[in-house]
């Protein structure tokens, strides 16, 4: 006799937590500079659409605490909020990404699950349990999945689904029996951008799309990424330890499809650092030129790639690159070097006049050092005032746990609060005053040639 098994789904919830609201310079700032300090971050949660995807055969709702808050503004409570969620539909699983700044609040999240019902696995991913696992060992996390986990997150629901243990599945931090360990290295070799890529469904985000609109935009932005990983190793940097130093580049063909497939006008490439191959960018360009792919670009390139490489931008631009962010982090050889940059400070001026040349509106953002003194700060205003761009960043200098400044300065850490390692709050003893380094830091918003922010 056949018996015809009935497959039954599971019904799985991913949240992106709340911003950290911790912005001790934008507190401290003038009314006129407060307005292009950044208060929220910007964009969709592409990590949560790759898993989403990964376990797409299941019942999936992903659910986007950032947006909520900018769609609605008298939205209750974050405890109240995951209540009101958990209330409405039955759930199986719960998992959350957490970086640093946003840890305290993905605790509460499972805190609150646990609460409504103890037999809801809960599973957490994303930057900080790759640099920090072991801030998870907590018995209101079952699962850790470290790294890009979108299949180690299929194979944890696999077992779910069968009712085994998850401790067979490889690269997981298992604490499901109160009892936390690591389960293991993975024999496989996952390749995130190209074999093992998962196109993902922007659908899951629909509430939110028009929360996801940068200043003065026409239009929302999504998210994606055409690489990951950095093959520069700044020491200030957490993408190249969360990647072990590897650099993906996703296939041209693949890059392609998901333009054709977005429906959105304009694309933030969430990349590290989104000009690496030179050739393949070139000829990724050449191929949005010939397919009549029509769309705005926001990408992150450094300002020595701009300069060594001026006829890409020209591409670039030609194509519809519109906005690019580069990190400038200093005016000084000496501090590029403590961080590693490997670059110079000349080439900051080329790239300026390269970029603007071609039309693109350029974000330079610069890193301040604790123990920056008045006579610090004016060198740089100074330097600003005689490099603007059309929008310019200033945060300060900060040990994110898992980077190598941290284990540099570890020591000196006065303020452990995880909400406030956003760049926008000093947690090391700073030279000046901290009052009047905050204050500093908001004059220098002012100085830069745009009106609106980014």
């Amino acid at each position: 006799m056949h018996i015809c098994m009935t497959f039954i789904p599971m019904k799985i919830l991913l949240i992106n937590p709340p911003r950290s609201p911790e912005n001790m310079i934008l507190a401290s700032a003038s009314e006129e500079a407060a307005y292009f300090i950044h208060k929220k971050l910007i964009g969709p949660p592409l990590g949560l659409l790759t898993i989403a995807a990964a376990v797409k055969e299941h019942e999936v709702r992903v659910f986007d605490c950032k947006g909520e808050y900018d769609l609605i503004a008298d939205t209750a409570p974050l405890d109240q909020l995951i209540l009101r969620i958990l209330q409405e539909e039955s759930v199986d699983v719960v998992g959350v990404t957490a970086i640093t700044s946003e840890f305290d609040y993905t605790m509460e999240i499972f805190k609150v699950v646990k609460q409504f019902n103890p037999g809801i696995t809960t599973i957490a991913g994303g930057l900080h349990t790759t640099l920090v696992p072991q801030d998870f060992n907590h018995p209101n996390v079952d699962i850790v999945c470290p790294g890009h986990s979108a299949y180690t997150f299929k194979n944890v629901i696999e077992a779910l689904d069968r009712k085994t243990s998850v401790s067979t599945v490889k690269g997981i931090y298992d604490n499901t029996h109160n009892h936390w360990f690591y389960t293991g290295t993975s024999h496989l070799n996952y390749d995130p951008a190209r074999a093992h890529f998962l196109m993902p469904d922007r659908k899951h985000l629909e509430r939110w799309r028009s929360t996801y609109v940068v200043g003065k935009s026409p239009g929302p932005t999504t998210y994606m990424f055409t690489s990951l990983g950095c093959p520069y190793s700044c020491t200030f940097c957490s993408i190249w330890k969360e990647h072990k130093g590897k650099y993906y580049q996703r296939d041209l063909d693949s890059i392609i499809e998901e333009l054709k497939l977005i429906d959105y006008d304009i694309v933030r490439f969430a990349d590290a650092n989104t000009v690496v191959d030179v050739g393949f960018m070139h000829t990724l360009f050449d191929r949005i030129q010939k397919e009549g792919i029509h769309k705005e670009y926001i990408m992150d390139i450094r300002a020595d790639t701009a300069v060594d490489h001026p006829d890409l931008i020209e591409k670039m631009a030609a194509a519809g690159l519109k906005v690019v962010i580069s990190g400038f982090e200093s005016f000084r050889d000496h501090e590029l070097s403590l961080y590693n940059k490997n670059s110079e400070a000349a080439k900051i001026h080329q790239a300026i006049d390269i970029f603007h040349n071609n039309g693109v509106l350029l974000r330079g953002n610069y890193v301040v050092p604790n123990d920056y003194t008045e006579e610090d700060f004016r060198a740089l205003a100074d330097y600003a005032q005689s490099h603007k761009v059309t929008y310019a960043g200033y945060t300060i200098l900060t040990p994110m746990p898992g980077t190598v400044f941290h284990e540099q300065v570890k020591d000196q850490i006065i303020d452990f609060d995880y909400k406030k390692y956003n760049f926008f709050n000093s947690v090391l003893k700073t030279k000046l005053p901290l009052q009047r380094f905050y204050e500093n830091m908001g004059k220098l918003w002012l100085i830069k040639k745009g009106t609106d922010v980014i």
